[in-house]
């Protein structure tokens, strides 16, 4: 997707076309009404580009670049007989792919075929593209180094950079009728998600040693099990004190509000008492605001990342509690809805979970350090029905055992 920046006090527009990155001045002042004339603008630019119909000079007529883009009628041709680049098809593709995305993913994608893919694979004949190849792409990706100073990229970051190289491949493949490079390689690999919830005695230390004006925040999150792209994008038209339930809508993503991360993502949350009187006291904070829950006294919303740096990592620290993400909020509340013995599909639906699968393989190995030991349950059934010493439970021979 294009941007609107400002370069020496004038706006100009950041783009991709053709493969190729574009930046063209629009000539005028960075001013605001400047500024959202141009950003709608960027909007008509990337709609044609996505729908095929942009045309380059009806924008920018004087620009030098006009010569030297690949026209569309050669991009069409190349579609046709199945000899485009890597590049020329990955933009194709892109394109035609995007309107089906949020746009949050549509980003996501578009940095691994900028910093990746198109660098790696961009000038060669996606028919020429052997499997060997791809494999030897892979393995470069994990000698990497990874986010966070981990000294290489973690499986789950290579197999999200691979993801749109095997779609593009795939879909040459079967449009052209070319054999798949890609056939029979599998996704590296993962661990398992690391889980490190609170417990509740935490939860309880932390809420009462957190900011006063934070603890609204907290409660949510320790309650509800919502994201933080979904508490941070909570606004007001979507808390119904009525039916004592948040609305999952929406979901403030890099800045944007945009839709939940998946379909199943959109849910109503039933408030817990805890819940429910910290978010009205919250709307006697924010309410009159008419806008989002938890925001800053200009009715902007809250920052994630300050409020981590500020907020989360300074509490775990006066509590000498471990580091970990805030993430760990959501993973909290669902142990803790399992500890307590809620009916499992409720927290699935509650985490907008559209199975219990993953609420099992995740979380199941929490309850019983939460609640009691293994086996306790078994064991009071043998003593109800065999007696507190076990002496009627009958002993295998040795030809049995």
């Amino acid at each position: 997707m294009g941007a609107v920046r400002a370069r020496g006090g004038i706006l100009f527009f950041d783009f991709r076309f053709q493969g190729q990155r574009c930046r063209e001045s629009s000539r005028l002042p960075d001013t605001a009404a400047n500024r959202k004339r141009c950003e709608a603008a960027m909007k008509r630019i990337d709609a044609e580009i996505t729908l095929g119909s942009f045309k380059y000079a009806d924008y920018f007529p004087d620009s030098e670049r006009i010569a030297k883009l690949v026209s569309v009628e050669t991009k069409r041709q190349a579609r046709l007989t199945g000899v485009a680049t890597f590049a020329e098809f990955a933009e194709i593709w892109f394109a035609e792919k995007a309107a089906e995305w949020r746009r949050s993913y549509s980003g996501t994608v578009r940095i691994s075929l900028d910093h990746h893919l198109i660098p790696a694979f961009g000038a060669r004949l996606v028919s020429e593209i052997t499997k060997a190849e791809v494999l030897s792409f892979r393995a470069a990706l994990t000698r990497l180094p990874g986010r966070c100073g981990s000294p290489t990229m973690s499986p789950s970051r290579v197999n999200h950079i691979m993801t749109p190289l095997r779609m593009i491949l795939t879909e040459c493949a079967d449009r052209f009728d070319l054999e798949n490079p890609w056939r029979n390689i599998r996704p590296l690999k993962e661990p398992r998600t690391h889980v490190d919830p609170l417990t509740l005695e935490q939860v309880d230390t932390f809420l009462n040693t957190v900011r006063p004006d934070m603890r609204n925040y907290y409660v949510t999150r320790f309650f509800t099990g919502l994201r933080s792209s979904e508490v941070d994008g909570l606004t007001w038209r979507y808390v119904d004190f009525e039916r004592r339930q948040i609305l999952v809508r929406e979901a403030l993503v890099q800045g944007r509000m945009e839709k939940t991360k998946t379909d199943g993502s959109e849910r109503d949350v039933d408030m817990n008492s805890l819940v429910f009187a910290a978010l009205q006291s919250q709307f006697a904070a924010t309410g009159a605001l008419d806008g989002y829950v938890f925001c800053g006294r200009s009715g902007k919303p809250l920052v994630n990342r300050n409020v981590t740096n500020r907020v989360w990592y300074p509490t775990l620290r006066k509590l000498e509690l471990r580091p970990r993400r805030p993430y760990q909020t959501r993973h909290t509340a669902a142990t803790l809805w399992l500890a307590s013995g809620e009916n499992p599909e409720w927290i699935a639906r509650q985490m907008g979970h559209t199975t219990t699968e993953m609420l099992f393989r995740i979380y199941s190995r929490f309850v019983p350090n939460l609640t009691r030991r293994d086996g306790s349950a078994f064991e009071r059934l043998l003593r109800q029905n065999f007696g507190p010493s076990g002496s009627e439970i009958p002993v295998a021979d040795d030809d049995c055992r």
